[in-house]
């Protein structure tokens, strides 16, 4: 049952408090463990740390203040609670400026004591709550994918759910979007990561030459086959047969791969003996499947075979922010490579990236990147230095001014002035209009967050329903 209580961790030096506050304590239902010196709570902090800390700030052989440094450097998933003299208060507002919670000032009674405690247990569970979530559902990478806008989230969420399984996926997705990224991450998710990972892409070898690379052959079975020769299947055995570009298949092959996945068997070519391999299959397409089995270029049972676990890459121009996020982190790779200043993109740069299609989707990203660190050597990325086809107007025209303003620095200043909320409120909704309602682009263009729009939003609509 202990383990169900919130656990609190009471550091005061004297005896006599001590046994009262932990007399309160317990009466609420808390798990209570105290330590009279500094060393002491240090060595409980970092065995098991509490959910809330009652911090006494003299304590006879160090600060509290080094305690709670401690707590905040190491970011130890404990609320502090500050327990300070009369008069000292001022000390306690720089312990909360510094990390604490709250502070409680002596002498106080059991009521309040535990009101504080009560809020501080309340406090970090809801914290602990919102990193949960944002570990689950904001993360910024995952398992070779940079990228925190809501489609990669429901990615990273199917790879998690799928990878465990032995079903097989069917990734689909533009070309450029990631799809072998995609299978090396259920591949590192499932319990085969330890085992060979073998990617053949259907569209890059010849057709002739196909069935000997995905079930090899024995000597002599074809001109050039000088020896026996393992397929992608074989060395596959025990881990991940990824297939890319799949609806490339000829028809003949689909068969003979259709019975491999049926059986569990394969015939090297010119061989007469089955090999039993167990290998998980994930396969890959940037075309329709459903409309390449109704041209009769995809065999309709091998489909359903497959399309087990569908899914699908989001292209880039639907992931928002992302776009900054790979950008970023592939300017300063790449500047790390080849022993460059670059640093971050400007607020033009910025707008431009943005707001450029993206065709080639992650792919075209990596090489317009690359193209500026090889060609170019400096701190910030301008949009001089964006290569074609970003470069040249491809950002979106400021906002025009509406009727009866006038451009910032002109001569004439008539008008009275107005509040600042106003301009500001102007100035946030002209923007978003120019993004077309894009509230992250819109946020980047202006230089701040986009919860900071959404929170001036949301009070705006409370002042007009007020």
């Amino acid at each position: 049952m202990a383990e169900n209580k919130p656990r609190v961790l009471l550091v005061e030096d004297t005896r006599s408090l001590a046994v009262v506050y932990e007399q309160y304590l317990r009466q609420e239902g808390y798990e209570v463990t105290l330590a009279d010196c500094g060393q002491r709570a240090i060595e409980l902090l970092l065995t098991r740390p509490p959910t809330v800390v009652l911090l006494d700030l003299e304590l006879p052989d160090m600060s509290g203040m080094d305690i709670l440094q401690q707590i905040t450097e190491q970011q130890l998933p404990s609320a502090v609670v500050v327990i300070t003299a009369h008069g000292s208060v001022d000390v306690a507002v720089e312990a909360m400026r510094l990390g604490a919670f709250d502070f409680l000032t002596k002498p106080f009674d059991g009521k309040r004591l535990c009101a504080t405690v009560r809020n501080a247990v309340n406090h970090q569970q809801l914290s602990s709550l919102v990193a949960q979530y944002r570990e689950n559902f904001e993360r910024s990478s995952f398992a070779g994918f940079i990228g925190s806008s809501m489609p990669m989230q429901a990615v990273y969420r199917i790879i998690e759910s799928a990878a465990p399984s032995k079903a097989t996926v069917f990734i689909m997705g533009e070309s450029g979007t990631g799809k072998e990224v995609c299978a090396e991450a259920i591949h590192q998710c499932s319990p085969r990561r330890d085992q060979p990972f073998i990617a053949l892409n259907c569209a890059a070898i010849p057709h002739d030459l196909m069935e000997s690379e995905i079930f090899g052959h024995v000597k002599g079975s074809f001109t050039g086959a000088q020896g026996d020769r393992k397929g992608a299947a074989s060395l596959a055995d025990g881990g991940t047969l990824f297939l890319d570009e799949i609806c490339e298949m000829d028809l003949d092959l689909q068969s003979k791969l259709l019975r491999f996945i049926q059986t569990g068997t394969l015939q090297r070519v010119g061989s007469g003996k089955l090999e039993t391999v167990d290998v998980r299959f994930v396969c890959a397409t940037n075309r329709d499947p459903l409309t390449e089995v109704k041209a009769g270029r995809f065999r309709e049972d091998l489909y359903y075979r497959l399309h087990v676990i569908p899914l699908t890459l989001p292209p880039l121009r639907e992931r928002g922010e992302d776009i900054l996020l790979l950008a970023r982190n592939l300017l300063q790779s790449y500047a790390r490579e080849e022993n460059k200043r670059f640093k971050d993109f400007d607020a033009g740069a910025v707008r431009v990236l943005l707001d450029y299609p993206w065709p080639g989707n992650v792919r075209e990203l990596q090489n317009v990147v690359r193209n500026i660190v090889v060609l170019n050597d400096c701190d910030i990325v301008s949009p001089a230095i964006l290569p074609p086809p970003l470069h040249g107007g491809m950002g979106v025209a400021p906002p025009p001014l509406s009727q009866g303003q006038t451009q910032v620095g002109s001569r004439d200043q008539a008008g009275p002035i107005r509040p600042l909320w106003q301009v500001e409120k102007e100035t946030i909704e002209r923007a978003i209009a120019s993004c077309d309602g894009n509230i992250p682009k819109a946020a980047a263009l202006l230089e701040i967050s986009p919860s900071t729009i959404y929170r001036k939003k949301q009070s705006w609509e409370e002042a007009d329903l007020a």
